[in-house]
């Protein structure tokens, strides 16, 4: 959805209050403050402020959908980017692969059911820090749930802002939960050192 001039404005008083408490260099401040007033929609904004604490009501949430229908038979599926994380996910999958990647999701609210019926195929949740997935609920015959945390766990720790719990059933197929793949760096600067 669109972002308003009030909206930027409420985003940049936010980033300015972190700064002032010392959660934001100078620098950090001037490029945040840059990229909010040149924003146009929520998903830019959020992004904004989503590592600062209590700065989730700085961004109007757009309003979700109720349910989020996916069926898939020897085809894929990515939901990645800015999109609205809905109330519930039912997926059917056979044969085929859905990725949701919850890295730069539009959260609106702390839970989400997610309803599965996984034959043959993968599903793929990309989390991020905030998010905590629940997969007890999945019944298993002849697949596999593979919950991977992440390596570092931030500091300070990172209030939940989303919890999702998985049911159903998986046959013969696999269901993967992990954080983010780490930025790579180019294989140009590997290994390059300063000569003084």
């Amino acid at each position: 959805m669109r972002a308003s001039h009030e909206d930027r404005d409420r985003v940049v008083d936010v980033l300015r209050v972190a700064a002032g408490d010392g959660r934001l260099t100078a620098d950090e401040l001037d490029e945040r403050v840059e990229r909010a007033l040149t924003a146009r929609t929520y998903g830019e904004l959020a992004a904004l402020t989503r590592d600062l604490p209590g700065a989730r009501a700085a961004v109007p949430a757009p309003e979700p959908g109720k349910v989020l229908r996916i069926e898939r038979y020897g085809a894929n599926t990515v939901r990645d980017g800015n999109w609205v994380v809905p109330e519930r996910i039912e997926l059917r999958v056979t044969g085929g692969n859905v990725t949701l990647d919850f890295t730069e999701a539009v959260i609106a609210l702390p839970s989400l059911q997610v309803d599965a019926v996984v034959t043959g195929g993968n599903l793929t949740l990309i989390t991020r820090p905030g998010i905590v997935v629940n997969t007890d609920d999945v019944a298993l015959a002849g697949g596999r749930v593979a919950v991977r945390e992440s390596p570092e766990s931030p500091e300070p720790p990172v209030p939940v802002l989303l919890n999702v719990n998985v049911s159903g059933s998986l046959v013969g197929g696999n269901i993967r939960v992990s954080p983010p793949k780490p930025s790579r760096r180019p294989l140009w600067g590997r290994g390059r050192q300063e000569l003084t």
